[in-house]
C-alpha cells in the first residue's frame, strides 16, 4: 500500500541514485573534506516552495476534496514539521548549534517519509513517522477506515489495528529495491560501454563546468572568500596581472 508514491517514486529513485553512485564512484577527496552549501537563501526559497507543493501533491491524490485528502494535507504538514524539529534538535546536540541546511534536510525527510502514508494514518502517527521510517510504519499505523477510503482491499490495516500490512510493506519495499538495483546496474553498464561514467581525475579537480570553459560562480575561481595569501593584491604595475573588481569577479585587463 503506497498512498502517494513513497515506494514508486522515492524508494525507486533513491535506490537508483545509490546504485548509479556506486558505478560512477566517489567524489574526489577535496570535495568530501569540505562541501559547503551553494546558496542558503535559494535553498530556503526552494524548500518553502517544495513544502507548499507537497501538500498539493499528497492532498490531490484522491482527486477529490474529501476526508482522505484533508487528512493527507494535515499529516503532510505535521510529519514535515516534526522531522524538521527533530533534525534541528540533533544538530544542536551534536554540533552545538542549529543549521538551516539541517532543518531543510529534516523537512524533506519528513515529506518523503509521510508520502506513502499521508491519507492512511492519524495525526499522532504522522508525528511518530516524522522521526522514523515511512513505508514500514505505514504498515504499522495504517488505519482501517482510512485504508477503505483509499483502496478497499481486504485486511488493509496496520499492525496497530490487528492487521498484517507491515509484512506486505516490507515485501513490496524489498521488491522495489531489488528491481531498481538490477535495472539501474544494467543501464549504467550499458552506458559505460558507450561513454565513460566518470570524468578523469584531472578534470574532476577543476570541476565539470570549468572543463567546458564556464563557471557558475566566478568569484575567486575556487568558491572561497578572498584570501591575500592565495590571490595576492593587484599592484597596478603589470598590465597582464588580473584585477579584482569590487564585486569579487576577476577581470583581465
Amino acid at each position: 500500500m503506497d498512498y502517494s508514491g513513497g515506494y514508486v517514486i522515492h524508494l525507486s529513485s533513491g535506490t537508483a541514485g545509490f546504485t548509479a553512485a556506486y558505478w560512477v564512484g566517489p567524489r574526489v577527496k577535496k570535495d568530501r573534506e569540505r562541501f559547503p552549501p551553494n546558496n542558503v537563501l535559494l535553498t530556503l526559497a526552494g524548500s518553502g516552495l517544495l513544502w507548499m507543493g507537497w501538500a498539493g501533491f499528497n492532498g490531490g491524490d484522491p482527486y477529490a476534496a474529501n476526508t482522505d485528502s484533508s487528512m493527507a494535507v494535515l499529516n503532510t504538514n505535521i510529519c514535515a514539521a516534526t522531522s524538521l524539529l527533530v533534525w534541528t534538535w540533533l544538530d544542536v546536540i551534536f554540533f552545538n548549534k542549529p543549521s538551516v541546511i539541517g532543518a531543510v534536510q529534516g523537512m524533506i525527510t519528513g515529506l518523503v517519509c509521510i508520502t506513502p502514508a499521508a491519507g492512511l494514518v492519524q495525526g499522532w502517527a504522522a508525528i511518530v513517522m516524522g522521526g522514523f521510517l515511512g513505508g514500514i510504519l505505514t504498515g504499522i499505523f495504517a488505519e482501517p477506515q482510512l485504508c477503505a477510503l483509499f483502496l478497499p482491499v481486504t485486511n488493509s490495516r496496520g499492525v496497530a489495528y490487528g492487521g498484517i500490512q507491515v509484512f506486505k510493506q516490507i515485501v513490496a519495499g524489498l521488491l522495489v529495491i531489488g528491481w531498481n538495483i538490477l535495472v539501474t546496474s544494467i543501464i549504467c553498464v550499458a552506458i559505460k560501454f558507450v561513454i565513460p561514467l566518470r570524468m578523469p581525475e584531472e578534470q574532476l579537480l577543476i570541476g565539470d563546468d570549468a572543463v567546458h570553459g564556464e563557471e557558475a560562480y566566478a568569484l575567486w575561481g575556487d568558491g572561497e572568500l578572498y584570501d591575500v595569501t592565495r590571490h595576492e593584491h593587484y599592484s597596478g604595475n603589470d598590465a597582464s596581472e588580473p584585477r579584482f573588481a569590487s564585486s569579487g569577479a576577476t577581470q583581465v585587463v
